[in-house]
């Protein structure tokens, strides 16, 4: 029996898996597919909610605690794996934004530098962003990071160390709860055993709750992106227009997204999601118009109610844990998602109020 059973091998619970054997605790990760490849792999990765002045207080203050660490993060993976999750901080353009003063508001609650410049400023920054512009909005502390990187980077890190065990393509069929506690982890390879349960499942998280009973609004929210293979420089920075973006990469490769459809758990591509992604995209940088489209893929986003994430102890378990329902904002908001609850989990003192964040009645039936 190991210290502690995480179901789900996203980056929320590979860093999970992290935090709790850099602690000294044994782990198993117990993942259906393959660790980090569904919406961890799937997504942008821009290091901030998109718009973050529509988001409530408690998503800003999980955000900006979250912020700051994928420097160092991205840092001690690059030398304890050799692989490079490619962090960047080259900050992030928005065209044309309705609610310039809810976002100038926001700024200066948060002291977060954000400022109007000009269209000077703006080509000169992104000389084949959209023309015509005569200002934009300027956030220069945002950054992004290669998503999949981050997610090899922390596998192959946890692979390496001895108190963690990982169980790949091992589903999770059932939790077998007695007198309060969950007894075991059944998988079609067998049952497995841990002190405590923490369950980071994704989109997946409700179907493996259900199983004691336990009903948690999440739900499957299907995006799609476009990778355009580019030449590098094409593309400097994150630029954000309409509720698009695109976002470049080391090697000059752009990612545009991305799409919201309620589909379930179908994520079959369409051509008209690939259309539509390719004229936002090529209407924020026309020249991408005359690059290749080299990819075209598919995430499920695990959507709650309010995009406010479970993060703690299930009521009446009293060794059952969630960390889910993150919506869009799984890797902005995994640094302090994950470090919450292991505080919660190791007694220690939070790093954040945790009250908005609990499973109480009303959140766990959507209200």
């Amino acid at each position: 029996m190991s210290d502690f059973l995480v179901v789900g091998g996203g980056v929320i619970g590979m860093m999970t898996t992290l935090h709790l054997a850099d602690a000294g605790h044994s782990v198993t990760l117990v993942e259906r597919g393959q660790c980090g490849r569904e919406a961890s792999w799937a997504g942008g990765g821009i290091v901030s909610p998109l718009y973050p002045w529509r988001h409530g207080a408690p998503i800003s203050r999980l955000s900006a605690w979250s912020e700051g660490r994928y420097p160092e993060l991205s840092l001690r993976l690059l030398e304890e794996t050799g692989v490079d999750p490619e962090y960047r901080q080259k900050g992030l353009v928005y065209l044309r934004v309705d609610d310039e003063q809810a976002a100038m508001s926001w700024a200066r609650e948060v002291g977060k530098p954000l400022e109007r410049v000009s269209d000077t400023f703006l080509y000169d920054k992104e000389p084949e962003a959209a023309p015509g512009f005569s200002d934009a909005l300027w956030m220069p502390t945002l950054g992004s990071i290669r998503n999949p990187r981050l997610a090899q980077a922390l596998r192959a890190r946890l692979d390496d160390m001895p108190r963690v065990t990982l169980r790949e393509h091992c589903e999770v069929t059932n939790l077998r709860e007695r007198g309060g506690r969950v007894v075991a982890v059944e998988t079609p390879a067998g049952e497995l055993h841990g002190d405590q349960v923490i369950v980071c499942g994704g989109a997946w998280a409700a179907e493996v709750m259900a199983t004691v009973g336990v009903t948690l609004p999440i739900r499957p929210v299907k995006g799609q992106m476009i990778l355009f293979k580019a030449p590098p420089g094409l593309v400097r920075r994150v630029v954000l227009m309409d509720g698009r973006y695109v976002i470049p990469r080391a090697d000059g490769r752009v990612l545009a997204g991305s799409t919201l459809e309620e589909t379930g758990f179908d994520k079959s591509l369409c051509a008209s999601a690939k259309d539509s992604l390719w004229t936002s995209a090529t209407r924020i940088v026309p020249a991408l118009a005359d690059c290749e489209v080299e990819h075209h893929w598919a995430g499920l986003r695990p959507g709650s109610p309010d995009g406010v994430p479970f993060i703690g102890a299930v009521p009446g378990i009293d060794n059952l844990h969630v960390n889910a329902g993150h919506y869009r904002n799984g890797l902005v908001l995994a640094p302090a998602s994950t470090h919450l609850l292991v505080d919660e989990l190791l007694g220690r003192e939070p790093i954040l109020d945790p009250t908005p964040y609990r499973l109480t009645g009303g959140r766990l039936k959507g209200a």
